[in-house]
């Protein structure tokens, strides 16, 4: 395996023309739509759009992420991106972070050094982590993807292969959204490999995502997510994911408006933001996202990852072993998360070491909650340093 350095650099011809194609949006007719209820609501939208077109300096958030030390490898012809960041700390334990659809890999941003040096974020030398953050295949700079059928189980095998490249054994994985899957994989399919599994979404192998009744939550659960009023618009972009993902992909990839909203409903419908996206994301986040999604030509891949991964229907098992996650694990519980499964659950089918439930967030953990999440890891991982 050949592993480079990179660096991002998008050409100024393509930031050039992505204001062209703003400026000649042909906007859609919009009705009765100012709750949202249709659907992003325009007024918001067009104020976005032009602070993409005229306000938004994506050379300042190309130098940020450029500030982290970046690669780029090849496994099985399959592209793949990531940070890695060598911890500060007498033992540093290594961890890969696994975003989701639609996030990127920057949805990390504020929990990487915290990790890698918890000395410098108020923390303890000796929590430290190398930090590994790749982009998952067929996402942003791990594009494009070179065949179909690359999903959650085939990137769980391709991370055990890189960390070893890396010179790591037995690593940490901690995983959101599809990252869960990736990282509950991980810790069903190659537990001589993983330390321990965090969780920020309740993914289980093999156990159907509605198993359990109401009644097998505790009442401290209960008050914590409340009555779920999830409504079929949260889950359509699975239906489509899985079936439908290379027609929706000729309009994303010709309209930046059209990805931006695209995306951005997903922003303000999972995030724990009561309906005001700025409050969870600015602008400038949230166009990060977008451009990165646009200047790499990735939504396909975006969407070609969640259809081989078979979304949504239950985690495949690899193997018989009881529980099925095997190693350490441990689940935060996030109140307006897409979806929420009772402790015994988990403690039924792997080995729970620790569930916290955070006061606040929604399904985007760690951008959301970094500095909750960056201390639910450190407080797993403690106890298993020794082992």
């Amino acid at each position: 395996m050949k592993i480079e350095p990179f660096r991002i650099n998008v050409p100024q011809s393509e930031i050039d023309a992505l204001r062209e194609r703003l400026t000649s949006t042909r906007w859609a007719p919009e009705l009765d739509n100012e709750d949202w209820s249709y659907g992003v609501n325009g007024t918001y939208l067009r104020e976005l759009m032009t602070y993409w077109r005229e306000g938004f300096d994506w050379r300042v958030q190309e130098a940020q992420i450029n500030s982290f030390p970046q690669f780029r490898a090849e496994i099985d012809g399959v592209p793949i991106h990531f940070i890695h960041v060598r911890g500060k700390g007498p033992n540093p334990i290594p961890i890969i972070l696994n975003h989701g659809w639609p996030w990127t890999f920057w949805d990390f941003k504020d929990v990487i050094m915290a990790l890698a040096d918890p000395a410098a974020h108020g923390g303890d030398p000796e929590d430290a982590f190398d930090v590994i953050v790749p982009s998952l295949p067929g996402f942003t700079f791990s594009s494009p993807l070179p065949r179909n059928g690359v999903g959650y189980v085939e990137t769980a095998d391709m991370w055990v292969r890189l960390m070893q490249e890396l010179g790591y054994k037995r690593f940490v994985t901690h995983g959101g959204d599809a990252g869960a899957f990736v990282s509950a994989r991980l810790g069903h399919a190659h537990p001589e490999s993983i330390i321990g599994v965090h969780l920020s979404f309740p993914i289980l192998p093999g156990v159907p995502h509605d198993a359990g009744n109401p009644a097998d939550f505790t009442a401290e659960e209960r008050a914590l997510i409340g009555e779920q009023q999830r409504g079929q618009g949260d889950f359509v972009h699975v239906l489509i994911n899985a079936f439908d993902p290379q027609t929706l992909a000729w309009a994303m990839h010709d309209s930046p408006v059209g990805l931006a909203a695209w995306l951005l409903l997903r922003r303000r419908a999972w995030s724990d933001c009561h309906g005001d996206v700025e409050s969870t994301f600015d602008k400038d986040t949230l166009l990060t996202h977008l451009s990165l999604y646009w200047f790499t030509s990735s939504f396909v891949g975006s969407e070609l990852f969640c259809r081989a991964s078979k979304f949504p229907q239950p985690m495949e098992l690899a193997n018989d072993i009881k529980p099925e996650i095997s190693v350490p694990t441990a689940v935060a519980v996030l109140p307006k998360d897409l979806m929420h499964r009772p402790r015994s659950i988990f403690a039924a089918h792997s080995d729970l070491r620790q569930w916290t439930l955070f006061p606040s967030g929604g399904h985007f953990a760690a951008a959301e909650e970094p500095k909750r999440v960056t201390e639910d890891i450190r407080s797993f991982v403690r106890p298993l340093r020794q082992g």
